[in-house]
């Protein structure tokens, strides 16, 4: 079978080697991957190794189709973990897998039934982007109907948490720098559009909320861009620190943080149940992810450069 390999970081490092398919042990599944979502973090891992180990040199049944949850040995509630090395790893760091190859073989706990009504691409890009806009709004931040839900630029992410927020019956801002992309994103249901490059968003979350603030925001930027998110937000609003887009040191008004009485939450994605849970919302609301582009296993390299061109919705690699 077909896997991209590398012995060390760095783009030009990636080779897509033939090896063998491999034989699953007890309470283990052998996978045929279909569909890859790629993410930002898989950018950062390729390019910068983060958090990669390189090496030296029962519920399911044959057929049944599954996707992966993304950190395994994360069934519910606050996680594995310690003070000094944080929460949970991901499949393609420390010890475990990663999935941009022909078949996998994965322990039969980090796996989940895939909804029946979405395609393999679709099914694919729900463990990290789908899951990570449903941890923040349903799991950690409870959106309800009538609340304003603000989205940061329109990509995995910001596009399932646009989706997730109308399904509660919330009113969705979306910013971003893109009129087409601004255009796209009405069309999924976003109540109101702004762009930053023409207009301050800030201003424009006020104007809209009649100075009441973004109940939620999804801040998929980081760094410094979290003081503005502050300053968007209500009263008892709740940002969901999601995205290192500008760098991983933040900073904020701590005045504006402790009079507004707000809730930042980081986030890791989210753990099994809340995946379960997301798996039975997309067979029953209108769930649809959008995906930007496919390419073939083989295309990876342009499939990298297009993630990092910024797209609208999800990349996908395919095998077959």
């Amino acid at each position: 079978m077909k896997q991209w390999t590398m012995k060390t970081t760095g783009r030009a490092n990636l080779e897509l080697a033939e090896v063998p398919i491999p034989d699953p042990a007890p309470g283990e599944i052998l996978v045929k991957v279909t569909s890859v979502a790629l993410n930002y973090r898989d950018r950062l891992a390729i390019d910068e190794g983060l958090t990669m180990i390189f090496p030296d040199d029962g519920p399911f049944v044959p057929g049944d189709r599954v996707i992966s949850a993304c950190l395994p040995g994360w069934v519910d509630g606050p996680g594995p973990g310690d003070a000094r090395m944080g929460g949970p790893e991901a499949l393609g760091s420390g010890h475990f897998p990663g999935v941009l190859s022909e078949y996998v073989v994965l322990d039969q706990e980090w796996a989940v039934r895939a909804p029946a009504g979405l395609s393999d691409a679709e099914a694919s890009t729900l463990p990290m982007a789908g899951l990570s806009a449903w941890t923040a709004l349903v799991d950690q931040g409870r959106v309800r109907a009538g609340q304003t839900v603000v989205v940061l630029g329109t990509g995995g992410v910001a596009l399932f948490g646009l989706q997730i927020a109308r399904a509660h019956g919330a009113e969705v801002i979306v910013v971003s720098g893109d009129d087409a992309k601004l255009a796209r994103a009405r069309g999924l249901g976003a109540a109101h559009l702004v762009n930053r490059r023409t207009r301050d968003w800030v201003e424009a979350v006020y104007d809209v909320t009649h100075d009441h603030g973004a109940d939620h925001i999804l801040e998929t930027v980081g760094a410094h861009h979290l003081a503005r998110s502050i300053e968007a937000a209500a009263v008892g609003g709740h940002i969901s620190l999601i995205g290192i887009l500008e760098g991983y040191e933040i900073s904020g008004h701590v005045a504006h943080l402790a009079r507004k009485k707000l809730r930042i939450d980081g986030l890791q994605v989210g753990h099994r149940r809340a995946l379960e849970d997301l798996v039975r919302a997309a067979d029953r609301i209108p769930l649809r992810p959008v995906i930007a582009a496919e390419y073939a296993l083989d295309d990876l390299p342009a499939a990298l450069a297009h993630l990092e061109r910024g797209a609208f919705g999800k990349v996908v690699i395919t095998t077959t």
